[in-house]
């Protein structure tokens, strides 16, 4: 991975903000992340890509909403078993942010049907998928779209760097919506009230072995802001160590 800088560094927390910000659902989140990523990673076109592996078909949330017509996903849907990003990231739990470009050389993939008949109508010439959620039926992906210019080294790092942080903000906004959607009587289950995204970001800090001054000056807060955090993680997931906060919350993240 290229050496980041700190404006770059500083422009990625700045996007996680806008699209985590009390995003109230998985819609929410969709759309304020095609709307965001493009001022990270430049993108002619930015999608949010829900995959159906068993079924074959894609359905999308896009930055311009007349970009992909319901014939585009049609096309896209008869070669769904073949396309190269789908391939490599479907029922793959360690899949990471690739490009097209990474899997097939630019002239064979221009050779394809798939390009000639989607990506080329559409206009586009490169991709780049970035994998928030995998399971054995779903694939969830931000899919950032350019025409012209490939996306760089530094453009799949940057998302690359991000994009765990991502994957946790959509399985808070699932979440949410399970508590939205539980009756009013409903029990209290500490380990399914959802963080914030400021809490989840500092719970993988914690994670990531870093002290409460090294988080500070990473999210350019106090150490006693850090530790009010840690305070309201500790009472949503019942525990007293940031051990066992780390352990808990990795429990809540492979059941989400």
């Amino acid at each position: 991975m290229e050496q980041l800088t700190s404006r770059e560094l500083r422009t990625a927390l700045d996007t996680l903000h806008a699209i985590g910000e009390s995003c109230a659902g998985t819609d929410e989140f969709a759309r304020r992340g095609v709307e965001s990523l493009p001022g990270l990673i430049g993108a002619d076109l930015t999608t949010l890509s829900t995959c159906d592996l068993d079924s074959g078909h894609r359905s999308v949330v896009s930055d311009h909403a007349d970009a992909i017509s319901r014939r585009d996903i049609e096309v896209f849907d008869h070669y769904f078993e073949v396309h190269p990003l789908v391939c490599e990231h479907g029922r793959n739990r360690a899949a990471t942010t690739k490009r097209i470009d990474d899997l097939l050389p630019d002239g064979a993939f221009r050779g394809t049907p798939l390009f000639n008949e989607y990506y080329r109508k559409i206009g586009i010439d490169h991709v780049m998928a970035v994998p928030i959620h995998v399971d054995r039926r779903f694939l969830v992906s931000f899919v950032l779209n350019r025409s012209g210019t490939g996306f760089s080294d530094r453009d799949r790092d940057l998302a690359e760097l991000i994009r765990p942080h991502l994957a946790n903000l959509y399985r808070l906004g699932c979440s949410a919506e399970r508590t939205r959607d539980l009756p009013a009587d409903a029990p209290f289950d500490r380990a399914a009230a959802p963080l914030t995204p400021r809490e989840r970001e500092v719970l993988d800090w914690v994670a990531a072995g870093k002290t409460n001054r090294d988080i500070a000056a990473i999210l350019s807060a106090s150490p006693r802001t850090v530790e009010k955090h840690l305070e309201r993680i500790y009472e949503k997931l019942g525990v007293e160590t940031r051990t066992a906060a780390v352990m808990r919350a990795g429990i809540v993240r492979r059941d989400a």
